[in-house]
């Protein structure tokens, strides 16, 4: 009998660890679809986007590596570049639980927004961490790009020098709109994956 509890203990463990495996994100294949309520109270889920390249950027105000780019300008630059030349739907998540470090209000955050002219398309919080967990984002920022057809293309940091370093970024492979521009001129993105890297994200 104790043979067979193990047996079964070690089945529903493989079965876990395998739809865990199952769940996170893989590039060529569809993204995980979510609903997650923005700074206004509004519902976002990825199937909204259907026909739209989105990009989903993790972000943490409080994170040296998010303060790089925001107080360099570069991620404004991207958000609007994205938005304004490629027609992309920018959507920045917040999965900071209450109380943990980066958690910030719906207003707060939308302050932040205005305070440091940027430009996303709304901004998501992700309080429970489903949404977060669906994509496997582990730092912020950590960079995804889906394509209209709703299938992963990019998923990683946003440059190649992982430093807190406003100086690095002029040097640095814009690894977002690198993969943008390749998509609108009809080619394969080049790099598909690449290691993000940043501050943890507080789940």
């Amino acid at each position: 009998m104790i043979h067979r509890n193990i047996q079964l203990f070690t089945a529903a463990v493989i079965l876990v660890m395998s739809a865990a495996v199952m769940a996170a994100p893989q590039i060529g294949e569809p993204a995980p679809d979510f609903s997650v309520v923005d700074t206004k109270g509004k519902v976002h889920s990825l199937s909204d986007y259907a026909g739209k390249t989105v990009v989903l950027e993790w972000t943490n105000h409080e994170c040296p590596f998010v303060a790089k780019h925001y107080g360099a300008g570069n991620m404004q630059d991207q958000q609007r570049t994205a938005r304004n030349d490629h027609d992309v739907v920018w959507l920045s998540v917040i999965s900071s639980k209450p109380g943990a470090q980066g958690h910030i209000s719906p207003q707060r955050s939308d302050e932040l927004t205005a305070e440091r002219d940027a430009y996303p398309n709304a901004v998501l919080i992700d309080e429970s961490g489903e949404m977060g967990h669906a994509y496997d984002a582990r730092v912020t920022p950590h960079m995804y790009i889906i394509d209209a057809d709703g299938i992963l293309r990019y998923m990683g940091g946003i440059d190649s020098i992982p430093s807190a370093d406003q100086d690095d970024i002029p040097e640095a492979t814009q690894y977002v709109m690198v993969a943008l521009d390749e998509m609108a001129a009809g080619e394969a993105v080049s790099q598909t994956t690449t290691r993000p890297y940043g501050c943890t994200v507080k789940y």
